[in-house]
């Protein structure tokens, strides 16, 4: 677990409950996560997407692309809420249902985000400070996407499986990149992949 609970408020851990909860009910109607990994979501998704938090530099704007069922975008605005309030998450998501679903989660916990509901490409430059995604797209489409949406001097946060590797080794070949590999503390041999200077080769 990367997040224990004794790390977190007792009103960011009520928070996070809440939307473990309203997670659960809107995925019995809509795809949100996967079938097998409704009894685990707490590992599989929420500290998963919470270990990202302690990457980050100390930034203002940040966005999540793909977002989903809000991870990471939402759970990092909970972790975010009390320690940096002024921080604002933008979350990009194509889907109208689950973008639903997410202005609903933000509504109820009252938090300091906005949902654009575009493709990530046509979407208008987020210039973010941080730019996030997990289980979206293999890294060669998410540095096109960081180079549209992050700023200049931004960092990328990437959650990549077991295939990051061989993932970096491709996109080497067409894109130039400052990376840090941070091993993932919920899979062995997963990546928090932080990417920074971006340019196409």
């Amino acid at each position: 677990m990367t997040v224990q609970t004794s790390d977190v408020s007792r009103e960011t851990l009520e928070r996070l409950g809440r939307y473990h909860d309203l997670l659960l009910k809107w995925s019995s109607r809509i795809n949100l996560i996967s079938k097998s990994s409704t009894f685990d979501v707490w590992n599989r998704h929420i500290w998963d997407s919470a270990q990202v938090y302690r990457l980050a530099d100390s930034k203002m704007r940040w966005a999540d692309l793909g977002s989903g069922g809000g991870l990471p975008g939402v759970v990092l605005a909970i972790l975010t809420k009390e320690n940096a309030p002024d921080t604002t998450f933008t979350l990009v998501e194509s889907d109208v249902r689950k973008a639903t679903f997410l202005r609903t989660v933000i509504r109820e916990l009252d938090l300091n985000a906005t949902v654009i509901v575009s493709r990530i490409e046509a979407a208008t430059p987020l210039d973010a400070q941080v730019l996030t995604a997990r289980a979206l797209a293999d890294l060669s489409d998410l540095l096109s996407f960081a180079q549209r949406h992050l700023s200049p001097d931004g960092q990328a946060l990437f959650l990549k499986g077991e295939t990051w590797e061989k993932e970096v080794e491709t996109a080497r070949e067409s894109w130039s990149f400052e990376l840090a590999a941070h091993k993932s503390k919920t899979n062995p041999n997963a990546a928090i992949l932080e990417v920074r200077e971006i340019e196409r080769v």
